[in-house]
Formats: structure tokens, C-alpha cells, sequence
């Protein structure tokens, strides 16, 4: 039977490995990167750098696969998902039956944790149901960005006795849309139980995968963001302060660390003052 380690790798910053994430990389042999084009190209050499660093024998080598194409235009999200991560579970399971040999263990490493906004249990899950091969795999978790957005900043993600909720950039917009029209029926604010606003009394939002900077339609209201792009990497940026105070420096930041690397990866906490 193949075996695959999904391994957490922390948002950047080698040091943050943990002791079971180097276990797991030294008892892999093939390591599965999936390849999202020559701009992230950096993404597999940090990945082939950390392996470097942490394999202490040779008998390991890296496998890119191509990624499959998401329709970012489709209608329906949900569906326009569900399809691009079976293309992608096919492509990786072609990957595994050619690359790994029975009784071997592949790994992939995975930014952050495999368990915040990513997909990589449900294509494993995919490819263990269609029953072309024999399959097993494990998740060892890593320091996600929403742990390392804290700490940089040196916060508590909760307000003394509040909730924490974390969102993506996407629901954050159907939400604030929802509420900017009484007669919406998207279920978009009732869904997120957000009858009292965006942020309710004592609550903290964590915002992740937003490339539009939603953050900008809470201008006014006297809500604190706390921003970090490329936590743990040399280019990590911070930025914190009232939203309508910090706008601009956010969108400039992001914009240039975007035009100099070829991507940005992003994430905020939002709290009312």
C-alpha cells in the first residue's frame, strides 16, 4: 500500500517546523509539489530549500505536478470547486501511480496548516474513494498564517472573553452585501449570524484569501484591522491601525510586494475599538 504524509509546513520561516513535521519529511521519498506556474515559481524552491535543510539522507527527490485550471468566472463557486479539485485529484493520483511504488511514502508540503483553506484532505479523500490504488495517508499540522498574523503583531486573536470567527475575503464581501440590502435573500448575513453588523459585540474576524482588500467597505466604522502579507518570509510586511487610516498603505504594500515577488499571500484580523 502507497502512503502520503500531508505535512504543514508553517507560513515561511523554516524554524517554525515542528519536531513531527521533520519526522515526517525524513521517512518521505517522493514529494509531490503542485505546480501553479512560473510567477509562484518561488514556492517550489522554498519547498526543495526546506527539504535541503531538514532530510538527512539522500534517497528523496521532488515531483511537480501541474495544476488544473479553475473557472474564476463560473456562476456557481461552489460547483466551479468541486470541479477543479477532482481535475486535481486526478492529476496527483496519475502523479502517485507513476512516481510512487507500493510500500513507498510521498509527501506533500503544505503552507500553514492542511486543515485552514486548503484543499489537499479533500483531493486525498477523492482519490482513496475512486480505489485505482491502495492509498493511506496522514496530516501532521503546522503553524497556520492566522497564528503567525498574531504573533507578529503581538495580539490574542480574542477579545477578553469573545469569539473568534475566521472567513474568507469572498464571504466577507456576500456579507456586507447582504446587510447593504434588507431585502437580500443570498441568507449571506443570517448565515453568519451576524445580525449585529460585521462584527459583533466582542467578536474578532480573521480574513483570509482576499485579493480585493474587502476590508475597505468598514471604513468608519471604528474598526481595527491588523494586516500581514508574507508572514515568516523576508518579505513579511505589517501594517495595523483604524481601517480608514490604513487603507492606502495596505493597498500599496500588498501592490509591491505582489509586483516584486509574483504573488502575496495575505491574511487580517478585524476588531472593533
Amino acid at each position: 500500500m502507497r502512503r502520503m504524509l500531508l505535512i504543514g509546513i508553517g507560513v515561511g520561516d523554516p524554524s517554525q517546523l515542528t519536531v513531527e513535521a521533520m519526522k515526517a519529511m525524513n521517512a518521505s521519498e517522493v514529494f509531490f509539489v503542485i505546480e501553479k506556474g512560473p510567477e509562484k515559481a518561488e514556492l517550489t524552491s522554498l519547498r526543495r530549500e526546506l527539504c535541503d535543510r531538514c532530510i538527512d539522507h539522500d534517497n528523496w527527490r521532488i515531483v511537480e505536478v501541474a495544476d488544473a485550471e479553475r473557472d474564476r468566472a463560473a456562476a456557481d463557486y461552489v460547483a466551479a470547486v468541486e470541479r477543479w479539485r477532482s481535475s486535481r485529484a486526478q492529476r496527483l493520483e496519475q502523479a502517485i501511480i507513476t512516481e510512487l511504488r507500493d510500500e513507498q511514502c510521498g509527501a506533500l508540503l503544505l503552507w500553514g496548516d492542511p486543515s485552514l483553506y486548503d484543499s489537499t484532505i479533500g483531493v486525498l479523500d477523492e482519490i482513496v474513494k475512486r480505489r485505482r490504488i491502495e492509498l493511506t495517508y496522514q496530516v501532521i499540522p503546522g503553524i497556520t498564517s492566522v497564528q503567525a498574523l498574531a504573533a507578529a503583531h503581538q495580539i490574542p486573536l480574542n477579545a477578553i472573553g469573545g469569539q473568534l470567527r475566521i472567513t474568507t475575503g469572498r464571504r466577507l464581501r456576500a456579507q456586507l452585501a447582504a446587510e447593504g440590502d434588507p431585502q437580500s435573500h443570498d441568507g449571506g448575513a443570517r448565515e453568519l449570524g451576524a445580525e449585529e453588523g460585521v462584527l459583533a459585540e466582542g467578536e474578532s474576524v480573521v480574513v483570509m484569501l482576499d485579493a480585493e482588500c474587502s476590508f475597505k467597505a468598514l471604513a468608519g466604522q471604528g474598526i481595527e484591522i491588523y494586516w500581514g502579507a508574507n508572514l515568516g518570509t523576508e518579505d513579511q510586511r505589517l501594517i495595523s491601525g483604524i481601517v480608514e487610516d490604513v487603507t492606502q498603505r495596505i493597498e500599496r504594500e500588498r501592490a509591491a510586494v505582489r509586483a516584486r515577488k509574483g504573488w502575496v499571500m495575505d491574511t487580517y484580523l478585524l476588531r472593533r475599538r
